[in-house]
């Protein structure tokens, strides 16, 4: 599933913001960039003006070293002065725009995504996967989208989310092998922590033709059902439905969610792949 929590975290993991889980280093970061990063992660969807006591505090820095920071980040348009605080500036959108496959992707799977929730009453997601992250490239659910803690452009830990298990089983278990030598971040009682139990699982999945289920792996109280959208080889990006467990832990019929997210991804997949030549 796809949400940004962290229950119980440990000492080096952190919440960036309202639902927003980060990994704070050990030690203060030293190199601008790592400083400029944790600024520019501590925005989000629900607070995109920030002041720099609130930046203060989500990044750990020291108040004088975030002022110094924020002055060269507005002089080269990474930030810009806001009513109240600070916002994103214009540089972040336009190299944005230069991720031309995430924005193609996006044009084509959205509009499936949205008629498929509108559907299926459910929060729909699409995503790509970065590294060792799932990226979000797009949420649609109407009114219950607030029910699921993710936003547009946040991220999740791949191995606790069914978007990240059905791309991660898409490639070679060496890949995941050298990819997750770290600890893996426990972000629920049921996240799977174990690189062995990672291993068994997508095994599993990739035995179920890339149909991932996560039962409050990334949060208490949320299931979720993901599929990947195919290219040459490795999976491309993924779509999943995602709702709230009952008590029975029974409130999902992952079976029939499965069935209509294949269709809409052999749809996807159609429609995507003539107009990248390259991943065919």
């Amino acid at each position: 599933m796809t949400v940004e929590v962290l229950t119980g975290p440990g000492s080096d993991e952190l919440l960036s913001g309202p639902g927003r889980p980060t990994t704070r280093p050990a030690q203060p970061p030293v190199s601008m960039i790592e400083r400029m990063t944790l600024i520019l992660d501590a925005f989000d969807g629900s607070t995109p003006t920030l002041t720099l006591l609130g930046l203060a505090e989500r990044t750990g820095l020291p108040r004088s070293t975030v002022h110094r920071i924020l002055d060269q980040m507005i002089r080269l348009r990474w930030l810009a002065h806001a009513p109240g605080g600070y916002r994103l500036g214009m540089r972040p959108l336009e190299l944005g725009g230069l991720a031309a496959d995430h924005n193609e992707i996006r044009d084509v799977v959205s509009p499936l995504l949205h008629e498929l929730c509108q559907r299926t009453g459910m929060v729909g997601h699409l995503g790509v996967l970065d590294g060792r992250e799932v990226l979000y490239l797009d949420k649609a659910g109407g009114r219950y989208t607030a029910s699921i803690p993710t936003r547009l452009g946040g991220r999740m830990p791949a191995h606790c989310t069914a978007l990240g298990k059905a791309m991660l089983a898409s490639l070679e278990p060496s890949i995941i092998e050298t990819s997750f030598r770290d600890r893996l971040p426990q972000l629920t009682p049921r996240t799977i922590c174990d690189r062995a139990e990672l291993h068994r699982e997508l095994t599993r999945i990739r035995h179920r033709q890339g149909i991932a289920v996560d039962i409050e792996e990334s949060v208490t109280g949320i299931s979720c059902v993901a599929v990947p959208i195919r290219g040459r080889g490795a999976a491309i990006g993924a779509l999943s439905l995602s709702g709230q467990v009952g008590g029975d832990r029974t409130a999902l019929d992952t079976a029939r969610l499965a069935r209509v997210l294949v269709e809409v991804a052999h749809e996807a997949g159609r429609a995507l792949f003539p107009r990248h030549a390259r991943w065919r």
